[in-house]
C-alpha cells in the first residue's frame, strides 16, 4: 500500500502536480457538499434581501481567471490551495459578520466556518515563507486590517460560487 501511494506521489511530482493530503481532500469533499448549488441558493439568495451585497477586499474575490494567471505565472498547486483557503474562509467570516444569530442562514455559515477551521489545521503545517512570495503578499494583504479603502460589494451567493470553481479547479485532480 505504501509503495503504491509513494508511486502516485511520485508521477504527480514528475507532472508538476503537488498532491493534497488526504484529509484535504476529505475535507474539501465535505465543502463541496455543503456548498451544493440548491444550499447556495437557498441560504446565500433566498434568505437575504434582493440586490444584498457584503463588502469585501478587493483581494477576498478569488474567480478562476485569477487561478489561471497564478498558474501561468509558475505559481505550485500547494501555494494556490493555500490561497484559496485563506481567501474562502475569510469570504464565510465577512458573511457570517452581517447574519444576527437567529437568521436562517446562520447555521449554515457556522458550518461552513468549522468545515474552513478543521481545513485549517491542515494548513496549520504551512508558513508563509514556504509559498511563493506573491501568496504570501496576497494572504498577508487579505488579513491586513487597513485594507478597507479597497472594498467591493460583492453577493453573497458569488462570494461561495467562486469558492467552490476554484477548489474544483483545485481539487479535482488530486483529489
Amino acid at each position: 500500500m505504501q509503495q503504491g501511494y509513494a508511486a502516485v506521489l511520485c508521477v504527480l511530482a514528475v507532472l508538476g502536480l503537488e498532491a493534497a493530503a488526504p484529509g484535504e481532500c476529505e475535507l474539501t469533499r465535505l465543502l463541496q457538499d455543503k456548498l451544493q448549488y440548491e444550499m447556495r441558493l437557498q441560504y446565500m439568495k433566498h434568505y437575504f434581501p434582493i440586490d444584498y451585497t457584503v463588502q469585501v477586499q478587493y483581494e477576498e474575490v478569488l474567480r478562476p481567471s485569477n487561478i489561471t494567471r497564478l498558474r501561468n505565472g509558475t505559481v505550485s498547486e500547494a501555494a494556490l490551495r493555500y490561497l484559496w483557503f485563506h481567501v474562502s474562509s475569510q469570504a464565510v467570516l465577512r458573511i457570517r459578520e452581517v447574519l444576527p444569530e437567529k437568521h436562517p442562514s446562520w447555521k449554515y455559515t457556522q458550518e461552513l466556518c468549522q468545515l474552513f477551521d478543521a481545513l485549517g489545521e491542515e494548513y496549520s503545517k504551512y508558513r508563509q515563507t514556504d509559498v511563493e512570495t506573491v501568496v504570501a503578499d496576497l494572504v498577508k494583504l487579505i488579513h491586513s486590517a487597513g485594507a478597507e479603502s479597497r472594498s467591493k460589494a460583492v453577493r453573497p451567493k458569488a462570494l461561495l460560487d467562486n469558492c467552490l470553481k476554484v477548489m474544483r479547479m483545485l481539487y479535482g485532480v488530486p483529489c
